[in-house]
């Protein structure tokens, strides 16, 4: 293995926390825009779509912007509104998903009627369908969802939504499509009867299916800060939960930051998975922001819980950001993914090397399941947060993005460094890392089948840089699994499959490789 760890710094020869790359934004306006999200294709991973917040300042209209890459997050071309009728009813705190079938789907609060709708569209975001409900209760403006995309789990596909309905006792609510979002499953609570008022909504999935949610309990006094952390597991696709309501205490930074221009701040708690199927495999991971609770200072600071057993027990709390502890520098909006080589990544706002009214994007990594972090600084310039013009009272957005894809990170916050609020996207690659050499993921290459179109059959052929244990499998148009060509250990070097299509109608069919937790796809076309 040191041969490829030799490989790869000859390759990359900066390690993890010296190259992200230049800051873009991703779609250039006049209109504000604010809480990006993202999401990826399980299918085709260079496949990506964004949105955001999006007000018009001047008009005062209120969307979700729509933010196609078909290049990775290369280039991008979209637009601030999203077109799914009712246009007046679209409220923001936009949650995206691409379906394994090729359908996009966009979720949002509703502005003029109460409670969550979604949209899809089938052309990537040109035509909309009309709004399907997800809920007519009010919701609170923090929720999120996300999508089963593990080939192998039962529940493939299905689009996950969790909220805060503003009725008491104000449980976290959830809802789950089975069909690419044209309609829901009826709203239910993950943890009723709650002990104070919930607040958030943070959803994860295990490659078997397996679904996890967190949430906040908010104290009942002013600045009303999230003072523990609930979590609940669903083993049968979300239609029943064990949940436990408190699971650690924390102390949310939940308010405002009087040296940013009084900004509304919060510490919700943000969960992800470890899916690489190594070492820690199954693991799960907790964020926040929290403040004057150990091992957080006076300061805002970035905490993380873990648990390497499905979440019955938690660890204590352990302090992401690296600056001496009580120093008065600021650390808020934790973003959080963990990378297909195990490795835990978490973004954050920070003004440790900026003046008390600005700040910057930090990435912290660690690829010791959270025991230690190194740190780099993702953003190019530095910016001062304030208060958006049309926005609810002292209210600039209240979350960023990180999405570990393939072997990059992709990072989308937002800052007014143009002079208004616009959404930041940022790229590390992580083969360019100082992981351990086991950690270190193979270098492998799909090639395109030959012959291509092909009838009844064709050759795949791959190159492994390494060996380790590979999986060729085809999938459908629609993302269902047809055909496993390979599962067993392969040996460094050229390999070849020959694909046997029978019993399989005309179509396009996408293949995909996967080695040592790493994937790649590509597409061919079946012609009777």
């Amino acid at each position: 293995m040191r041969r490829w760890l030799l490989f790869f710094f000859l390759l990359s020869p900066q390690l993890f926390g010296q190259n992200p790359s230049p800051n873009v934004r991703i779609y250039p306006s006049a209109v504000t825009q604010t809480e990006p999200t993202l999401s990826f294709s399980p299918i085709n991973p260079n496949l990506l779509f964004a949105s955001a917040v999006t007000i018009n300042t001047a008009t005062g209209f209120k969307s979700e912007g729509v933010y196609i890459s078909t290049n990775g997050g290369a280039s991008w071309t979209g637009s601030d509104t999203c077109r799914g009728e009712l246009l007046a009813n679209h409220g923001g705190d936009p949650t995206t998903f691409i379906h394994p079938g090729g359908r996009i789907v966009l979720s949002h609060i509703g502005l003029v009627f109460p409670g969550v709708y979604s949209h899809y569209s089938a052309d990537l975001g040109i035509t909309w369908s009309a709004a399907a409900t997800i809920s007519s209760q009010q919701a609170e403006d923090k929720g999120r969802g996300t999508m089963d995309d593990h080939p192998q789990s039962q529940f493939y596909g299905r689009m996950y939504m969790s909220w805060v309905s503003l009725v008491v006792p104000y449980p976290l609510s959830f809802s789950y499509s089975t069909n690419a979002g044209t309609s829901w499953s009826s709203q239910a609570a993950v943890n009723p009867s709650p002990p104070s008022r919930c607040s958030g909504g943070s959803t994860a999935v295990a490659n078997n299916g397996d679904l996890f949610v967190t949430w906040a309990g908010v104290a009942s006094t002013a600045p009303f800060r999230e003072d523990f952390a609930g979590f609940a597991r669903s083993t049968d696709g979300g239609n029943t939960w064990s949940a436990t309501q408190n699971i650690f205490d924390m102390n949310g930074i939940a308010g405002t930051l009087p040296a940013k221009s009084n900004i509304r701040v919060n510490g919700l708690p943000k969960i992800s998975i470890d899916n690489s199927g190594g070492a820690r495999n199954g693991w799960l991971y907790i964020v926040s922001a929290e403040q004057n609770l150990a091992p957080a200072g006076t300061d805002p600071d970035i905490v993380l819980h873990r648990s390497s057993n499905g979440g019955v027990t938690w660890s204590a709390g352990i302090r992401v950001n690296q600056d001496p502890q009580n120093n008065g520098k600021i650390q808020y909006f934790p973003a959080m993914d963990v990378d297909s080589a195990g490795g835990i990544n978490i973004i954050y706002c920070d003004d440790r090397s900026t003046t008390s009214d600005s700040a910057e994007i930090v990435l912290a990594r660690s690829v010791d399941g959270g025991s230690t972090w190194t740190e780099t600084v993702m953003s190019d310039h530095r910016f001062k947060p304030k208060p958006i013009v049309g926005g609810a009272s002292s209210y600039q957005g209240d979350h960023i993005e990180l999405k570990a894809i393939g072997s990059k990170l992709h990072a989308l916050w937002m800052d007014d460094a143009t002079g208004l609020y616009q959404i930041w996207h940022c790229v590390v690659d992580l083969l360019d890392t100082s992981a351990p050499e086991e950690e270190i993921p193979f270098l492998f290459s799909l090639h395109q089948n030959y012959p291509n179109p092909f009838n009844p059959s064709t050759r795949i052929e791959y190159t492994l840089q390494a060996g380790g244990h590979t999986v060729l499998e085809v999938f459908d148009i629609n993302g269902r699994l047809v055909r496993t060509l390979v599962n067993e250990r392969k040996a460094s070097g050229i390999h070849m499959v020959e694909f046997q299509a029978g019993g399989l109608s005309s179509g396009t069919y996408s293949y995909r490789l996967r080695v040592g937790g790493r994937s790649a796809v590509r597409t061919m076309v079946l012609v009777r």
